[in-house]
């Protein structure tokens, strides 16, 4: 059986075809996503509005230990616990 040597060609240039195609579209696909983020931390930036204050204030903390207390109370009243 005698196998024509242009369709080891033909197959590995239809491949690398192929390969290359998939690579263009993810390609494309990371740069558009790339730019929405850009996009995104443009408008961020622009609003000038903060998404988490670098430190709690005291109030803030205050309110968080009264609640976590409420908590731990609510969850012994839930598991019968006398306080």
């Amino acid at each position: 059986m005698t196998v024509d040597p242009n369709l080891y060609i033909t197959l590995s240039v239809s491949g690398l075809a192929g390969v290359a195609m998939v690579t263009a579209a993810g390609l494309s696909g990371w740069r558009g996503w790339l730019a929405l983020k850009r996009q995104e931390l443009a408008e961020h930036r622009a609003s000038g509005v903060q998404a988490e204050p670098a430190m709690p204030s005291a109030a803030s903390r205050i309110e968080i230990a009264d609640l976590k207390e409420r908590i731990r109370k609510l969850e012994a009243i839930a598991a019968g616990v006398d306080l």
